[in-house]
C-alpha cells in the first residue's frame, strides 16, 4: 500500500494546515454517503502534496477552521478531478470552498487530450498505471475502513499529485487562466445555490403550465425543498417530481380531489393534505401581477439544423486553440441564444455566456446569429 498518514485530531490538523499553507498546491478529494439523506454525510477527506498523502477523518475532527483557511488561501492551488458534489461536501463540513480551483478533468480538455476523461484514464495516460475499480460505492462511514478502502482513497489523490505538473505543463498561460476562471465559476455556483422558489423551472414539462399552475408548482417545489432540508431526506422521499406536476396541473380544491392525483401516498395525504390544499388555494388567489412568467416552449425539431450551424462557431474556435470543442460553446448556450428570437430573429447573446467565452466567442456567435436572420 502507498504510504499515507491518518489525521484524526484537531491539533494534528492545525499543525499540518500550517505546513500545507506553504505548498504551491494541494490535491483534494472526498468520500461521502448520500443514500437516504438530503445532505451528504462526509466519510473522508483526502489530501496529497508532492511529499505526502493524508486521510482526514471527519468522524473524529470537529474543528475545521484552519482547514477552511487553507481552502481559501489564494496562494495554494486546489487540484481536484471532476469535483462535482465535492464542493458541497467542503462547504457543509468547513464553511469554505476550495479556491483557486484547478479541475484536472477540465485541464485535460484544454490540453486537447479529450473531454470528460475519467481519473483512471488520466493516470494511465500520464503514469502508465492501471487503477483497480476499488471501493467506489462502499460504506465510507464505517470504521475501521478496510485496507481496500484506504488504498482506493489514497490513490485518488496520490497519483493526481504526480500527474498534475505534467498536465499543467501542456497548458498555455491563456488556457490556464480560462481553466481557473471555469473553476471560479463552479465555486460561485455552489456559493449561490438556486433559491427554493426558483426550482419549479427545472421540473420537466413545467413549460406546459399556465401562469396560475406555474404559481402552484412554484409553491409546491419550494415546500418540498424545505421539507427535505428540514428532515434531511431526499427530495423524492417527500414528493416525486411527477406528482408535483400533476398537482399543479389539476389543482384539486379538496381532499377527494387530492386523493385522485396519482403519486400521492396515503401517508403523505394523512400528514400534509392541509398544507398542499393551502398552497393550491394560495396560487388560485394570486393577482396577475404576482404570477410567475410562464416558461417558453422548447425549440422545435426544425431548429436542429440551425443549432448545428451555430455549433460550428465553437468547433472552429476550439480547433484553432487546440482544445476540446465541448469546452467552447455548450449546447445550452446555443439553445438559449436561439430562443431569444426564434424563428425569425433578431437574436441576442444569453446572459449565461460570460467571462472568457463572452469575450472571445461572443462576437463570433453574434455574427453567426445575425447571419440566421
Amino acid at each position: 500500500m502507498q504510504d499515507f498518514h491518518w489525521v484524526t485530531g484537531n491539533r494534528q490538523l492545525q499543525e499540518l494546515c500550517l505546513q500545507w499553507q506553504a505548498e504551491p498546491f494541494v490535491v483534494l478529494d472526498t468520500e461521502f454517503v448520500r443514500v437516504d439523506t438530503y445532505y451528504p454525510q462526509t466519510g473522508l477527506i483526502q489530501l496529497a502534496t508532492l511529499t505526502g498523502n493524508y486521510l482526514l477523518d471527519p468522524l473524529q475532527i470537529d474543528d475545521w477552521s484552519d482547514f477552511a483557511c487553507l481552502l481559501e488561501n489564494p496562494q495554494v492551488a486546489k487540484v481536484v478531478h471532476a469535483c462535482g458534489e465535492d464542493l458541497e461536501v467542503f462547504q457543509r463540513l468547513t464553511g469554505a470552498l476550495p479556491q483557486p480551483l484547478y479541475d484536472t478533468q477540465l485541464a485535460a480538455g484544454y490540453a486537447n487530450l479529450g473531454f470528460s476523461w475519467g481519473y483512471a484514464r488520466l493516470v494511465q495516460h500520464f503514469l502508465a498505471v492501471e487503477l483497480p475499480k476499488g471501493a467506489t460505492r462502499s460504506d465510507w462511514l464505517q470504521r475501521p475502513l478496510s485496507a481496500e478502502q484506504q488504498l482506493y482513497a489514497v490513490q485518488d489523490v496520490s497519483y493526481l499529485a504526480r500527474l498534475y505538473p505534467l498536465l499543467d505543463a501542456l497548458l498555455t498561460a491563456q488556457k490556464r487562466a480560462w481553466l481557473l476562471e471555469d473553476g471560479a465559476a463552479l465555486v460561485a455556483a455552489q456559493q449561490h445555490a438556486v433559491a427554493p422558489e426558483e426550482l419549479w423551472k427545472n421540473v420537466k414539462l413545467a413549460w406546459t403550465l399556465t401562469a396560475q399552475q406555474a404559481a402552484a408548482l412554484r409553491l409546491l417545489c419550494a415546500w418540498r425543498e424545505k421539507q427535505a432540508q428540514a428532515r434531511d431526506i431526499p427530495r423524492n422521499w417527500v414528493l416525486k417530481e411527477q406528482a408535483l406536476l400533476a398537482l399543479a396541473q389539476k389543482m384539486p380544491a379538496d381532499n377527494s380531489g387530492l386523493a385522485a392525483v396519482e403519486g400521492l401516498s396515503p401517508g403523505l395525504l394523512r400528514h400534509h393534505s392541509r398544507a398542499l390544499l393551502a398552497m393550491l388555494e394560495e396560487a388560485r388567489g394570486l393577482s396577475d401581477s404576482a404570477l410567475p412568467q410562464v416558461l417558453p416552449e422548447p425549440l422545435p425539431l426544425e431548429a436542429g439544423a440551425t443549432l448545428k450551424r451555430l455549433k460550428k462557431v465553437g468547433e472552429r474556435f476550439a480547433a484553432e486553440q487546440q482544445m476540446a470543442p465541448e469546452l467552447a460553446l455548450k449546447k445550452r448556450i446555443l439553445v438559449d441564444a436561439l430562443a431569444t428570437g426564434w424563428p425569425a430573429g433578431p437574436y441576442h447573446l444569453p446572459d449565461a455566456l460570460q467571462g472568457w467565452r463572452l469575450e472571445h466567442l461572443g462576437p463570433l456567435l453574434q455574427q453567426a446569429l445575425d447571419g440566421e436572420v
